[in-house]
């Protein structure tokens, strides 16, 4: 190649690059934040068997975006997370329009089911979480490149499905679930929904999962009952989940919430694991204080193990 033809053709690839690079949107944006967590772990009729202790951790997250509108009217929104210093969540989001959207998750990225597995209101976490081995809902499967499409909300119904290979859902099959959620025009304030998945973890071992919910905002307060499904082919593994929780927002910057879920197991030796919990957020400009106290009954269906925790976090946007 002569010089001449290589110095075009360089010049001509950096205006291509610069044009593109110009018509994108980029910000960076991240967080910082010092939590403290604590379990108590009763497991043998009553006795004390783990270590008490404090645990304090630091947590960051940096944030790269980018978003362009193409000719065509359709945009494009691109991100990539460093957490600890690494590659975390990344995806990217292609709106279609009236079409809806469609994300490409590469790590980090929900299916249609685990999006809605509890959406009982809380103020920082589910009554279930924060201790160490309890079950958690039912939630579909979720992975590494996962596609996820969701649709424009027409008469108040919003539509979504997402789509997993089989290699990536580590299943013997690929994963597809769908959700549903309706916000009546005629009843300001209520949400119901419904979100459904089958996997096949080894070959005609089909389960089946769904969940359904309802949420109510009043004023202030937000209501939320939901049950949930993990149908297997043997009974000892079925679960069902019943949470409840109400939520209320004491002013623009602070709210409390109250949450309560039982997760029934198919086992006749299984003890169902209850759980409930409190929950505060606080926020001041870029500043939050969040924490939640949770105590969990027969943890994992075991009888002999009933724990309690907190975890409080303070946290900081940039």
């Amino acid at each position: 190649m002569n010089k001449l033809t290589k110095v075009g053709l360089t010049a001509l690839g950096t205006t291509l690059i610069a044009s593109s690079a110009f018509a994108a949107d980029m910000s960076v944006s991240g967080g910082a934040s010092i939590s403290l967590q604590n379990v108590n772990s009763d497991t043998i009729q009553g006795s004390v068997s783990s270590v008490e202790g404090n645990g304090f951790s630091m947590g960051d997250s940096i944030n790269f975006d980018a978003s362009g509108e193409m000719d065509n009217g359709w945009s494009v929104a691109v991100n990539y997370e460093i957490d600890a210093g690494a590659l975390d969540d990344h995806h990217i989001e292609i709106g279609m329009g009236d079409a809806g959207t469609i994300r490409f998750s590469g790590s980090g990225g929900s299916s249609a089911l685990s999006a809605v597995d509890d959406v009982t209101p809380n103020a920082y976490e589910e009554s279930w979480d924060v201790i160490t081995g309890a079950t958690t809902p039912p939630n579909g499967v979720s992975g590494a490149n996962i596609f996820k499409y969701t649709s424009p909300t027409v008469g108040g119904a919003t539509f979504a499905m997402a789509y997993l290979n089989a290699s990536d859902a580590v299943t013997d099959v690929s994963y597809v679930d769908w959700s549903i959620a309706v916000s009546p025009e005629a009843l300001d304030g209520l949400t119901v929904g419904y979100a459904s998945g089958d996997s096949e973890e080894t070959t005609g071992t089909q389960i089946d999962e769904s969940t359904m919910y309802a949420k109510y905002v009043y004023g202030s307060f937000t209501f939320g009952y939901q049950q949930s499904v993990y149908d297997h082919p043997t009974l000892a593994s079925d679960q069902d989940m019943t949470a409840m929780g109400v939520s209320y927002a004491v002013n623009d910057d602070i709210s409390v919430a109250y949450n309560q879920t039982t997760i029934e197991s198919g086992s006749t030796t299984d003890k169902d694991q209850e759980s409930s919990g409190i929950s505060a957020s606080y926020t001041l400009g870029s500043m939050s204080f969040s924490g939640a106290m949770n105590t969990v009954d027969n943890v994992g269906f075991n009888a002999d193990r009933d724990s309690e925790g907190y975890e409080f976090t303070l946290a900081f946007a940039f």
